[in-house]
This record gives C-alpha cells, sequence and structure tokens, in this order.
C-alpha cells in the first residue's frame, strides 16, 4: 500500500545548490533542513526550487554551494500560518541525493509525475496575447491519511481540455516543476517579493476508476 501511494509523487531534479542549510523542523528526534537548488531550463533561464533533507541524508553542516547532485523524491506541501491566513508552501522532499561531476546537455533536469484528483474547479483563461492558461489544483494521496495539494499551470490545447474538469475527478500529470516571482501587497501600499512554485504541465490524462 505505501509503495503504491509513493508511485504516485515522483520527482527527479538535477541541478546546482545555491545556498546554506536552514533548519525547518524535527520529527522524532530526525532533523529536516531546508536548502535552494538551481535547476536549468531549456531557455537558458533557470527555477531556484526548494528541497526538504534529513540530517541522515547529508551532512548538514557542510558547505555544498556550487556541488552538483541528482535528487529524487516526491513534491509536498503544507499549510503554514500567517498573518491570519494559511500559506501553501511547497518543497521537493529528498528520498535520495547522489552527487554529480556536471550535468550532460541532454539530461533531462527537471521531470515531475502526479496522480491525484481534481480537488478544486480548474481556471481556465486567456491571456492578453491570446495564450490559453489553465489552473488546476491537484490533491495527491499520502501514506497515514495526508494528501499534498499542488498548483498545476496547463498550457494551449492542455488548458482547454483541463477547462472542462470537474473536482473529484482523478488524473495524471507530467511536467516539470516552476518557480515564478510575483508581488504580494502587504498592508495598504507595501508590496512584498515573493516565489510561487507550480507544475508547469506537458502532458495530463483523465483515469477511470
Amino acid at each position: 500500500m505505501t509503495d503504491k501511494v509513493i508511485e504516485n509523487n515522483q520527482v527527479i531534479i538535477m541541478g546546482k545548490i545555491v545556498s546554506d542549510f536552514e533548519f525547518s523542523h524535527e520529527i522524532f528526534g530526525e532533523g529536516f533542513y531546508m536548502v535552494d537548488v538551481e535547476v536549468a531550463r531549456l531557455s537558458d533561464s533557470y527555477d531556484i526550487i526548494p528541497l526538504m533533507v534529513s540530517e541522515r541524508l547529508l551532512d548538514v553542516e557542510e558547505d555544498y554551494k556550487g556541488a552538483y547532485v541528482c535528487v529524487s523524491g516526491q513534491f509536498r506541501s503544507y499549510n503554514r500560518h500567517e498573518e491570519r491566513k494559511n500559506r501553501l508552501i511547497l518543497s521537493v522532499f529528498a528520498r535520495e541525493i547522489e552527487f554529480v561531476e556536471e550535468l550532460e546537455e541532454s539530461s533531462k533536469t527537471n521531470q515531475i509525475y502526479l496522480d491525484g484528483y481534481i480537488c478544486k474547479e480548474p481556471v481556465y483563461r486567456k491571456t492578453p496575447l491570446g495564450r490559453e492558461i489553465a489552473d488546476v489544483l491537484l490533491a495527491v494521496n499520502r501514506p497515514y491519511g495526508k494528501s499534498d495539494y499542488i498548483p498545476c499551470i496547463c498550457w494551449g490545447r492542455n488548458a482547454r481540455f483541463a477547462g472542462g474538469f470537474n473536482v473529484g475527478e482523478r488524473c495524471e500529470i507530467w511536467g516539470r516543476i516552476q518557480s515564478r516571482e510575483y508581488m504580494k501587497k502587504i498592508g495598504e501600499d507595501q508590496l512584498e517579493k515573493r516565489i510561487a512554485y507550480e507544475v508547469s504541465v506537458s502532458k495530463l490524462e483523465l483515469v477511470e476508476e
């Protein structure tokens, strides 16, 4: 049962560590730390993806900045309570980490597969330039009755297709994790720069149950 649940949320990223480890939380005496990984895009830009690592997986006292890693794990979410609201925090939970000498140009550095349920009415829209976009929120089950809530963004024909999905339908998604900067209004006239994380969808299918 547990293996089947783990199969519904699979991530592989390859990139460069660009920050120090920062303590996140502790469970049953095991400490978990956050570190940022810079993952290249095909377009010469990159995404900064937050990675959650157990202190039993890596020596979190070490400085690994500049080191290249290949990470397999899951894309996870939790709600952090701030300013009287819940904020969805997303990160890649590392199951395995391997140091690599360098990244091959041909290697797929950012892949994700999700199998979950539509938990919010998809939002389909067109940009001023006519590009079709749909936002989908996918609930992906985890062991022990937990779920991860993963925001996904679809484009073009996929967006039109996803716009017709109903809450509760089961959906498989393939794509990549991307980071996106945006300005958040805090207070009357104050803006704060934040980073949102989401799955950019390359393929999706509804699953008949």
